[in-house]
């Protein structure tokens, strides 16, 4: 019970709409401590009210931000503000956390504030998606033509190298080896890039999520990432996720392999796997009429330097990259295979803390599978 419960019936409803509402609410006094915070404001500050009502809001927002001048003026001038796409982003909350505030006096505490924020990630986090998809579209066409007018090419010009090979010298034949080599690795990134072009139907089923991580986990740890502190922290409640096991395999294989790379020569390098369920968003599925909610939270996080700042808004574009020897493909291909999955894939990163989240449609009975796939759940 926080300090607005009344305990009369008509404070109860009123605490119930405030929890119903699908946006933080909070109440801050006037030494800026916390004094109500509904559901999604524990969500959105990662805090239970027990712990918020021994807070400040400063501990969580830094001291410049314009919400605090916005708290001021309402209560100077006994008004309410709304105020569009303020950044509130700090250690404590996450990079990218721009939001609309709605901000109000109490009419009979007017030195206690009201403060409702409503979260512009998921209009942003729509616009990305759709561009994602975009740049995957451009991939694909790319692709095809690629894997036409490249591979036969390079089949004959290594052809070529060979034949020179048996009445080369040997300064010559080094020369000779290297166009093979060289075209080889073409092919190999064309190949790659074939993979763009594959429009075929997804065979999706109920998949336990739990058993695709535990199965990327095992693979990492006999690999890539051997000797690398790998943490959990699952919702075993979690219902079947609505996908293609070995492509949800190849999405966090991938993942894991970006933050393992990321925290190499680090000491106290990790990387968390976790599990949540959470109020989703709606989109459509991709070649259907449907549309469907996301609430399914699947996080990879990793305490690495993050994501370099100008290349954050592109990082799921083809052919960015940070790595000297990477080709770019591999976050593009994780964001098409959740894209055509229906699902949403976003980053938050900044300085010793980098979220990959994605939010997928969960399986429920009578959900018809996809492409012949069976119903069966895979536990």
């Amino acid at each position: 019970m926080n300090a607005f419960d009344t305990g009369d019936e008509k404070g109860g409803l009123a605490i119930r709409v405030l929890n119903a509402l699908p946006h933080p609410v909070v109440v801050i006094d006037p030494k800026g401590f916390f004094v109500f915070a509904n559901s999604d404001a524990e969500q959105f500050f990662s805090a239970g009210y027990s712990y918020l009502a021994k807070r400040r809001l400063s501990d969580f927002v830094p001291s410049d931000s314009p919400l605090f001048g916005l708290i001021e003026q309402v209560r100077k001038e006994r008004s309410r503000i709304s105020e569009y796409r303020v950044d509130v982003s700090s250690p404590r909350l996450g990079s990218d956390r721009m939001v609309d505030l709605y901000v109000s006096g109490l009419a009979d505490q007017p030195d206690h504030v009201v403060v409702m924020i409503q979260l512009r990630s998921i209009a942003d986090k729509m616009d990305r998606q759709l561009t994602h998809r975009s740049a995957a579209r451009s991939v694909t066409g790319l692709a095809a033509m690629l894997a036409h007018e490249i591979r036969n090419p390079l089949s004959g010009i290594k052809g070529a190298a060979q034949l020179l090979e048996t009445n080369a010298t040997d300064d010559d034949r080094s020369l000779t080896r290297l166009i093979q080599e060289e075209s080889d690795r073409i092919v190999k990134l064309v190949d790659r890039m074939e993979i763009f072009s594959d429009q075929r139907p997804i065979e999706r089923s109920g998949v336990n999520i739990h058993s695709v991580l535990e199965h990327v986990k095992t693979l990492a740890r006999s690999g890539f990432a051997r000797g690398v502190r790998i943490s959990e922290i699952y919702d075993p409640s979690l219902p079947p996720v609505f996908a293609n096991r070995d492509q949800l395999v190849q999405v966090f294989l991938n993942l894991v392999k970006n933050a393992s790379e990321a925290i190499a020569g680090q000491e106290d390098g990790e990387i968390k796997l976790s599990t949540a369920f959470r109020p989703g968003v709606r989109l459509s599925v991709p070649g259907t009429k449907q549309r469907m909610t996301l609430p399914l939270e699947f996080i990879v996080e990793d305490n690495g330097p993050g994501v370099p700042e100008d290349i954050r808004q592109h990082i799921f574009d083809p052919f960015v990259t940070t790595k000297p020897s990477g080709s770019g493909l591999g976050l593009a291909l994780v964001a098409k295979i959740i894209g055509d999955h229906g699902g949403v894939i976003e980053c938050d990163s900044q300085p010793g803390h980098t979220v990959f989240r994605v939010l997928m449609p969960a399986w429920r009975e009578g959900m018809e599978p996809r492409a012949g796939s069976n119903a069966s759940l895979d536990r």
